[in-house]
């Protein structure tokens, strides 16, 4: 019975021995490489390593907002009013007691009639950049008003940038990853890692929340904070190939 051959080995580093050296100083080539070349033909060759690179990388939402709405319904148009202004400057001037800027509080009012009355309402609508305060006011206000004041549940979201630096933190941190690949791959075969010469991003992937999340859409209300957070939070994945020059162990200077 004949003996199949055996598979070809794959080449992981092919070092291209040096043009000018002597035959002490060329590395031996891995696996099925071409027998040494002529000087002339090998100082056109380069000696490369090909590596490749992947992170994944995860960034938190940094803004919510809440909605805070007021509503009165009196048989007079100034009952009505006054009842709602009476609670949205209670509204207002808490949130500036806790820190809140004017440019992060946005108010809107509608007056109309329904039937035999008037009927007022006004909307709060609050952008927090720290949650932990968000929790406090949000509880402050639960406690101090009453049943016609309804707080929105909070709705994370990320600032348009923010989804753009994540991809770009992706890519460099799996470049990087390729970096100390090759570094450690010529660090264990005796050579020196060179320039980069070539750098492609070949995949990238993004999605929010847990991949595993398979929770209904409706359930969303009854979510706790952490994990409405955690819902709201995009990943980014990149995967690159990168190629470097591979340089001769560098040789050490005799002292005289």
């Amino acid at each position: 019975m004949s003996l199949q051959p055996a598979p070809r080995s794959r080449v992981f580093v092919d070092l291209v021995p040096w043009a000018d050296g002597g035959r002490e100083n060329k590395p031996a080539c891995v696996g099925d490489a071409a027998p040494y070349p002529p000087p002339a033909q090998a100082q056109a060759v380069s000696r490369e390593v090909h590596v490749s690179g992947a992170a994944e990388v995860a960034a938190a939402p940094d803004r919510a907002l809440v909605a805070v709405r007021v509503s009165s319904t009196k048989e007079a148009a100034a009952e009505a009013k006054k009842s709602v202004s009476r609670r949205l400057d209670y509204i207002t001037q808490s949130l500036q007691q806790h820190g809140l800027q004017a440019e992060n509080v946005a108010v809107t009012k509608d007056f109309r009639r329904v039937e035999n009355a008037y009927h007022m309402e006004a909307e709060v609508c609050i952008t927090f950049t720290e949650f932990g305060k968000m929790q406090n006011i949000c509880n402050f206000l639960v406690e101090k008003l009453d049943s016609s004041v309804v707080i929105s549940p909070p709705e994370f979201y990320h600032t348009p940038g923010s989804v753009e630096n994540l991809r770009r933190q992706a890519c460099l941190v799996a470049v990087e990853n390729a970096w100390r690949k090759a570094q450690e791959v010529c660090s264990l075969v005796g050579q020196t890692l060179g320039r980069p010469l070539l750098i492609k991003e070949e995949e990238t992937k993004e999605w929010e929340g847990p991949m595993d999340d398979h929770q209904s859409p409706r359930l969303s209300s009854s979510l706790t904070v952490p994990q409405k957070i955690k819902r709201a939070t995009i990943h980014a994945t990149s995967r690159v190939f990168v190629t470097f020059e591979v340089k001769g162990k560098e040789k050490r200077k005799k002292r005289l």
